[in-house]
């Protein structure tokens, strides 16, 4: 198992009861998906078209898998790409999807349809770790968790919502027609610039942005919904985390940022414990 602190221990033993064998079996048994992040090689416009050199010299992430059990292989592709420089963490993804749909145009509201999230803990500490969220017609919802929900005492004032991504750009494009089912659509791609400097505040303990070699916790992860709200076990993600929760940052994939120019040389990632 990774070395965790004792404090960091405490609070992780503060989940449900039922949870935590399955969070300490997750954390002993699964090894983080890992990620070289390169530095853009030129300008970036958030359209989400991902036509610049630097998204096309960026590599992909491995297809997402089930956000629990390794047998359950998804239907659908989903993967993703990151890049940075002095003023953004870049992502982008692309998710197969024969019927596009979105009904919330809301910001920060509760998103019921099918969306993409990341998740960002600069220090892997499960602090001050952020969220985003957003649908197929560009509604972002966006969270800043000063601790994970199981593990925080009461408190009815408490409201994650209420912190923004203020310089967040966001861009959807679709391939298909949005809000037809009755046409057979291909897929839809997202492109995000989160700022570093709405996330300074709350990198206790790191640089933002990231100096090279420093190495950051994310995950991402893909729900697939239908209209009724029926459907279920249908949440993908980059890195498997081993319970039906992305709110367990410990299992978030391992992001390193990297000086080189995406597409002028290849760094290997270093394995630390």
């Amino acid at each position: 198992m990774p070395e965790l602190t004792p404090e960091h221990l405490e609070r992780l033993h503060r989940e449900p009861a039922e949870d935590i064998p399955k969070i300490l079996h997750a954390i002993d048994t699964i090894k983080p998906r890992q990620y070289v992040c390169y530095r853009t090689c030129g300008p970036i416009t958030i359209d989400g078209k991902l036509d610049e050199p630097s998204w096309k010299k960026a590599p992909w992430t491995d297809l997402f898998v089930h956000i629990e059990d390794d047998r359950k292989i998804p239907p659908l592709a989903t993967r993703a790409k990151m890049l940075w420089d002095e003023d953004y963490f870049y992502v982008a993804a692309d998710l197969e999807d024969p019927d596009i749909w979105g009904v919330e145009t809301q910001r920060d509201a509760h998103i019921p349809d099918p969306d993409f999230e990341v998740f960002i803990d600069p220090d892997g500490d499960a602090l001050n770790y952020m969220e985003m969220e957003m649908n197929a017609l560009n509604t972002v919802w966006d969270l800043l968790l000063d601790e994970v929900y199981h593990r925080r005492a009461p408190d009815p004032d408490w409201n994650p919502t209420a912190w923004d991504w203020e310089g967040i750009k966001t861009a959807v494009q679709i391939d298909g027609t949005l809000n037809a089912p009755w046409i057979v659509d291909k897929g839809w791609t997202v492109e995000i610039a989160f700022d570093w400097k709405s996330m300074a505040p709350h990198c206790i303990g790191v640089s933002c942005p990231p100096q090279h070699g420093d190495q950051w916790r994310v995950n991402m992860s893909r729900v697939n919904r239908n209209r009724e709200g029926t459907l279920t076990d249908s949440d993908w993600v980059w890195s498997r985390q081993g319970i039906y929760n992305m709110h367990v940052p410990e299992m978030y994939g391992h992001v390193q940022f990297s000086e080189t120019v995406v597409g002028t040389g290849y760094e290997s990632f270093e394995e630390r414990t």
